[in-house]
């Protein structure tokens, strides 16, 4: 390898593409087009980035093993940054392969984190921690310590684990110091950021107030009942009662759980669970019907009283009872806190993260258009969504797969 490949490489290395650019923009040579393509995804140009990383895989050759297998990982950061989940991840895997059988073990291990963050991306927690696990990153340098530490933080947070998140970060930041990568830092920070913003609202006795992920860990760890609007569960404790499918019966808890203590008249259930305006007696059977069912699900948690007006729940053991809502709710407040990232997304990534077809997201994103909530570049398979930062929004942290019908 020649100096100024040497050069180019290690100002890569420090975070510095303008450097690097500077010492190969001019050479066509393999080794100079991977690095050319590099220092473009450090600058943010990831079209140009992933045409020139392909360019320099094809020139490699098939004799060059490990240099194209580094082709592939840089490609499949690029498809990461990009938010093009659906990049063939055999072709990682198979490069991983490739760079541990050579003894190249920190690309190896960068090709494992990137597998890892997609995991963590499209809500794969457990597969993502599972493979976070399989490595030990004290040997590794300090900028691959601080992307450990990074993704550990990841989980932690989805988890609602905010000690650990704490901890994470914290190691994460010291590991960016000693890498000396200003680029390194700035993420930390933006990460550190989420735990100080709203990641849900408090709404209780008629009044609500924004709380922060470790003021979600803690309500959730008390004796209250809380009708969790974010990932669509009743909780008391570690009592926890699914209804991500049973979207009318979720309904009827959270207005039952807002009312609390008085009752939910009978009226407004049917409003709220039925979406009516005009409710007849075939409305009110059915409501009868639906609190039986719900009735049935919470007996060990509440009991949900008739009342003269409507129904009223009625704790078992817990001696308050609360709604977990989103910091901002509307109807296609996911599709919008995955986009809150300020990164751009294809409709087929958002999908996939979402664990919706790509049809229903692409009409939520219509009608986000529409509102002048979201816009788009590119066309056809390359174009890209995206909206500037929304207050309020503390990302994907307490995201669930959405209702049926959002």
């Amino acid at each position: 390898m020649d100096s100024l490949i040497t050069a180019a490489a290690r100002a890569l290395a420090t975070g510095d593409p303008l450097g690097a650019l500077n010492r190969v923009a001019l050479r066509d040579d393999a080794p100079a087009l991977a690095l050319r393509g590099i220092a473009m995804a450090q600058l943010g140009d990831l079209a140009r980035a992933k045409a020139l990383l392909r360019r320099a895989a094809r020139a490699f050759g098939s004799r060059e093993a490990v240099a194209r297998a580094r082709c592939v990982v840089a490609e499949a950061e690029v498809a990461l940054a990009s938010r093009d989940l659906g990049w063939p991840s055999a072709m990682l895997e198979a490069a991983r392969q490739t760079l541990e059988a050579h003894g190249d073990r920190l690309n190896a291990a960068h090709a494992r984190y990137l597998e890892i963050r997609r995991l963590l991306l499209i809500g794969r927690l457990d597969e993502a921690a599972r493979m976070l696990a399989e490595v030990d990153p004290a040997p590794l340098p300090p900028a691959l310590r601080a992307a450990h530490e990074l993704i550990a933080a990841g989980i932690a947070m989805r988890r609602i684990q905010t000690q650990a998140a704490h901890r994470a970060l914290a190691e994460a930041a010291r590991a960016a110091r000693r890498a000396g990568i200003a680029a390194l830092s700035a993420e930390v920070e933006s990460v550190a950021l989420l735990l100080n913003s709203p990641a849900a609202r408090l709404v209780a006795r008629g009044e609500e107030r924004a709380l922060l992920l470790e003021e979600v860990e803690a309500l959730l760890a008390s004796n209250a009942l809380v009708v969790d609007a974010c990932r669509y569960a009743v909780r008391e404790g570690a009592a926890v009662v699914a209804l991500a499918r049973r979207p009318v019966l979720f309904v009827l808890a959270r207005a039952l759980a807002e009312a609390w203590p008085a009752d939910a008249p009978r009226d407004a259930l049917i409003a709220r669970a039925f979406r009516t305006r005009h409710a007849d007696e075939s409305h009110r059977a059915r409501l009868r019907v639906e609190i039986g069912r719900l009735r049935t699900l919470l007996r060990d948690l509440a009991g949900i009283d008739a009342t003269q007006q409507g129904f009223a729940l009625a704790p078992c053991h817990a001696r308050e009872v609360v709604v977990l809502a989103r910091p901002v709710e509307e109807r296609h407040a996911a599709v919008l806190a995955f986009l809150a990232d300020g990164e751009s997304w294809s409709s087929s990534a958002l999908a996939l993260a979402l664990g919706a077809s790509q049809r229903t997201v692409q009409r939520a994103l219509d009608v986000l258009a529409a509102a002048d909530k979201v816009q788009s570049f590119g066309h056809g398979r390359a174009r890209r969504w995206t909206t500037p930062p929304l207050p309020g929004f503390a990302t994907t942290l307490l995201l669930p797969s959405p209702l049926p019908g959002d």
